[in-house]
């Protein structure tokens, strides 16, 4: 799928930059082509030199949460109601926990760590899957959940931003965090109606129905701000989540007597290795996606999705964030990719940005998670898992899109 997509790009590069140079005479096209190779690869060492110390970062801070026994609390928190949206499952089995760590990883939105995690909490889902090849009830509501991409704390994103000049990179915070509601709250209740789970039991109800209060009381409290104040309030919020996080889980590792320092450097060595390997999938995305847009290919699908947009009447401000969200279910790279070239194409603090940060946050890479999350453990009969997943990440795109009209508008930020 990624060698077909990255292919793709290529080949349409090249048929646009022909058209070009056949119709319009623009021989220079070619030139741009070959700039616009060595530019993205020297921009993906640079992102790749931030990233390194994020990740190592964030996956050593897991490490002391960890050890801290804060994942085993929010494990045995969240037990209750894993015992009702997964009822094959026993009460205390391994599976329960490393859901939960995976979720606790997609949460801080450190998507690169929670992929070893989940393959791992998909194993010992398979251990309880009575027929080999056909997914399970748990193991679907498991994969639509981690697909639905529930990113709490997005520092990745962060990441990009911040790398590419933003002088508040955690602005898109409460975007984000609206958007990942509304893609999860999806994928959730489409799985439920497909497996007829009973969500209005008690301990369900709680659960659910309180999110919902705190989600619907947030929502409440912004419409009575300005745009402007909404924006503050996006920065504001973010950046004490964040701090608070870390003062956290350094305090529970020190109350629980764990060797935080050592703990922390056990968890970055993984977060080096997992920034590691992403640099040749981010050089090959980066490159393909400034080859795309360098040939005019890029521009032209998007003036056509333009012409569309306004025959029916809509704005059409958010077009420019849209690659993001199309390439996004087949490849995180190439989302990645199509999120920094549109922040340096447009500028960082631009709508297009600001609304395509918004969409990496709140969707998921669904084909990619189906394939290597079920091809771990034998899966060929999904049933209903793709069906699910994409109606969570079209609720997202639809969610971010709406969400950053109402926080930025669609004028220029300076």
């Amino acid at each position: 799928m990624l060698n077909r997509l990255w292919l793709g790009f290529f080949v349409t590069a090249a048929l646009a930059a022909l058209v070009r140079w056949g119709f319009e005479g623009d021989a220079a096209v070619f030139g741009a082509i070959v700039d616009s190779l060595f530019a993205m690869a020297k921009l993906s060492v640079a992102v790749m030199v931030l990233l390194f110390g994020t990740l190592t970062l964030w996956l050593g801070l897991l490490r002391i949460a960890e050890r801290a026994g804060l994942v085993e609390l929010l494990a045995r928190a969240l037990g209750p109601l894993f015992k009702r949206l997964m009822p094959e499952v026993p009460e205390g089995h391994p599976a329960i926990g490393l859901i939960t760590l995976n979720f606790a990883a997609n949460v801080l939105g450190l998507d690169n760590a929670a992929t070893p995690i989940g393959l791992r909490a998909m194993r010992e889902l398979q251990t309880l899957n009575p027929s080999g090849d056909t997914a399970s009830n748990a193991q679907i509501l498991f994969l639509v959940l981690n697909a639905s991409s529930l990113t709490l704390l997005p520092v990745s994103i962060f990441m990009y931003r911040a790398q590419q000049g933003a002088p508040d990179p955690t602005l898109v915070f409460l975007p984000i965090l609206l958007a990942t509601s509304a893609s999860t709250l999806t994928g959730l209740l489409s799985v439920a109606w497909m497996q007829r789970l009973k969500l209005w039991d008690p301990v369900a109800l709680a659960y659910l129905g309180g999110s919902a209060l705190l989600l619907g009381g947030l929502l409440a409290f912004l419409a009575t701000l300005s745009a402007a104040a909404l924006a503050t309030a996006s920065s504001l919020v973010g950046n004490l989540v964040l701090f608070g996080v870390i003062v956290a889980f350094l305090v529970a590792g020190a109350i629980k007597r764990v060797p935080v320092y050592e703990a922390f450097i056990d968890g970055a060595r993984d977060g080096f290795g997992v920034a590691r390997d992403l640099l040749p999938y981010l050089v090959a995305m980066l490159c393909a996606v400034g080859v795309l847009r360098a040939s005019g290919a890029l521009g032209y699908a998007l003036d056509g999705i333009r012409w569309a947009v306004h025959g029916l009447g809509f704005d059409d401000a958010f077009v420019p964030a849209l690659p993001t969200a199309l390439v996004k279910p087949f490849s995180g790279s190439a989302a990645r990719a199509m999120l920094i070239e549109t922040m340096r194409h447009y500028g960082v603090d631009s709508f297009p940005a600001l609304t395509a940060a918004t969409m990496q946050g709140s969707t998921e890479t669904t084909f990619y998670v189906v394939a290597v999350y079920y091809g771990a453990v034998g899966i060929r009969r999904v049933r209903h898992t793709v069906g699910c997943a994409l109606l969570a990440d079209l609720a997202g795109i639809v969610a971010s899109i709406a969400v950053c009209y109402w926080f930025f508008g669609a004028g220029p930020r300076g």
